[in-house]
Parts: structure tokens; sequence; C-alpha cells
């Protein structure tokens, strides 16, 4: 193999692949990447056996092959060539790869590409189109609520199906770590009604975010019981998915909860940032009292002192204490677009859920906590 490529476009597509490889392995061949050139382009594939990347970009093709190479000693070298220049990339019959650029020459190491893992391959008999920005929309507003909890797998990953909402079709995202939920949904893609319910696991999500980023074209989103492909661009990226039941979720969003508060977003955000600057790191405890007309927002710890602050908001209903976890309580906000949200209480120890006022795609409740 022989070839030459732009630093720029070999170094954002080592920048994507790379970052699927775990630093330590007790497997050589997965600290590699796969560098295949043929047909004046080159592919890049790499893999942890769990996640599978592969990237192709245009090079100027002199001898087709394949070879591998550590994936995070060829990022850091391409990382560090000057700017404009040209990567020579060929492996030499030693089976070392050598690469030039400039006065630069490194001769790295490689591992026989018989013997690297194939992942991507392999039918997948559910697919459907996705537009970039609503794959985004659901990622960003369900991704921080996200379980890190181990011993909860099947929470470590957000839930992909159809569902139903008021009759009417959707693809619906959830994720939970018991403390909060996120439910977003957009209308239903062509191909994807008879989909199995998936949950798509946290480095899978935080990769595809990243590829998300760089591009506009629409998602090919193709899935089986156990894996997902999603297909943009010059880029696939193939999944194992999290082999575990994801809980009944429905059943923790109340339907009846009849104190409704209605609250400018960003004064809230800003009122709720400031007060919690007193509580404690552990428990980040908070509390508002609402009344008509007014939320008054507290919060005290021994080693601190307590803070106070009162904010006008629409509410008509019995007066009513509840606690949150400021952190938690500040997540759901940023993910409110509009001006305004709706908060649906019940009493000061059961779920409350947190909607923006002219959006109903997505749904949060938040557990109280004792203050």
């Amino acid at each position: 193999m022989k070839l030459t490529i732009e630093r720029a476009a070999l170094l954002k597509s080592l920048n994507h692949v790379q970052s699927v490889v775990e630093r330590r392995n007790t497997i050589p061949i997965l600290s590699n990447v796969k560098i295949e050139g043929s047909s004046g382009r080159v592919s890049f594939n790499a893999t942890d056996m769990d996640l599978d990347i592969v990237e192709a970009v245009p090079a100027d093709v002199a001898r087709p092959g394949a070879t591998t190479a550590s994936a995070h000693t060829l990022f850091d070298i391409v990382r560090k060539l000057p700017e404009g220049s040209q990567v020579e990339l060929e492996q030499s019959g030693d089976g070392q790869l050598t690469l030039r650029s400039g006065r630069s020459k490194f001769v790295l190491a490689s591992l026989p590409v018989d013997d690297y893992p194939v992942m991507s391959g392999g039918d997948l008999p559910n697919s459907f189109t996705l537009a970039a920005e609503e794959l985004n929309n659901l990622i960003d507003r369900t991704r921080f609520a996200i379980s890190s909890e181990e011993t909860r797998y099947y929470l470590n990953g957000i839930y992909l199906h159809a569902a139903s909402s008021a009759s009417v079709p959707v693809l619906r995202a959830v994720a939970t770590d018991g403390h909060r939920l996120a439910r977003v949904e957009v209308p239903l893609p062509e191909g994807a009604a008879g989909i199995p319910g998936v949950i798509v696991p946290r480095k899978t999500v935080v990769e595809l975010r990243k590829l998300l980023d760089e591009t506009d074209a629409d998602v090919t989103v193709s899935l089986s019981e156990s894996k997902i492909r999603f297909a943009f661009g010059d880029a696939t990226l193939t999944s194992k998915l999290i082999d575990g039941t994801f809980p009944d979720y429905e059943r923790v969003i109340p339907a009846d909860n009849d104190k409704v508060l209605e609250v400018d977003c960003r004064s809230l955000s800003h009122a709720v940032d400031r007060v919690s600057a007193i509580s404690t790191e552990k428990s980040r405890a908070i509390k508002l009292a609402v009344d008509k007309g007014n939320i008054t927002l507290s919060a005290s710890s021994p080693e601190n002192g307590s803070a106070v602050e009162e904010l006008e908001a629409a509410y008509d209903a019995s007066p009513i204490e509840i606690g949150f976890n400021s952190r938690y309580l500040l997540e759901i906000l940023a993910q409110i677009e509009g001006d305004a949200a709706r908060f649906a209480m019940a009493d000061s120890g059961s779920p409350t859920v947190v909607r923006e006022v002219t959006d109903s795609s997505a749904v949060y409740v938040l557990m109280p906590m004792r203050v």
C-alpha cells in the first residue's frame, strides 16, 4: 500500500476513529486502526468489539493495499505535523508502516490485517432515514439523564423505540437514572414502524454525537435486536446494543398532577444557580416554596449559611413546598428551548413533570428530595 493524503483530511478521520479505541487494551490488535487504500479513497476502521467506526476520505492511492498501526500514536504524529502538509503512508515488505511528510519520517510497527476483527458487516433487517438535526435533538435532550451506575446496566444508554403519542406514531428516545427521566419524540420516519425497542449504549451516543456535529446529511439507521448502525456522509458507526430490558417508564410519568406552575425558564435557571451556591456539594438540595404568583427559592447548609430568592410565576393552586437536587433541575431547565417552563406537581413527595409550555414533544420527570 502506498498513498498520499492531505494532513487536514487525515487528521479529521483519525480524530473520529481513535476516540473509539481504548487507551489500554489486552488484545494488541484493538489498539490499532485498519487503513485500507483503493480507488482514490482510503478508509480508516477502529473498533473496541462493542463499537466499530469506518470512515473513508479521498486520497491519491498509488498502490492499493491495507495495513494496521497504533491509532493513538498515528493520531499524535499527524496532529503535530505542519498545517497544509501532504502525508505519504507506505507499507513496506517487512510489514512496517512508513509515514513521510516534508522532512519528517516515522516508521511504525504494524500488525497483520488478517487479525483485524470484522464487526461492521451483517444484515440489519430494520432501516429508516432520519435528518441529522432530528437525531441530534433526540440525543441532546435525553443523554444527560443516562445512568452511570454500572449495576443497572440497562439504564446505561438511550432507549430508542417506536411509540404512539395522542394516536400519532412517533420515534421516541428515553433515558433515566432513577432520579430524573427525559422522554423526547420526533415524527416516526418511514420504515421505522416495526423496529424493536433498543438501548443504545452511552459510548455509542457520545461518538455518534461528535460525528453529527460535522454533518447535515441525513442519517440511515439500520438495526436488529442486537446491533445498530448509523451511516451518513463518509462515516459508518456500528454498535452492539445493551442486552437488557428497559423499565416501563410510562409508569413513572404522573398523569394527574394538578398543581401547575408556569415560570420564565431563564429567570428560574439563574435563580437556582445562584441560590444553590450555598447548598452542600453532596446533596445540592434547594427548596421551592410556591404560592399564588410567587416562588421562593431557598438553600441552607451548616458550613455555608443560607440563601433566599423570590421570583414571579403563574400559579393559583394551593401552596406547596418541594425540594430538588439543584443540578438535576438545572440540567432539565437547560433542555427547554422556549421562554417558559411548566411544572406539574402533586405534593412534596411525588414526581414532578416538567415540560416546555409551547412544545409537547419533550417531557421531563424529576424526583423530589427531602430538604
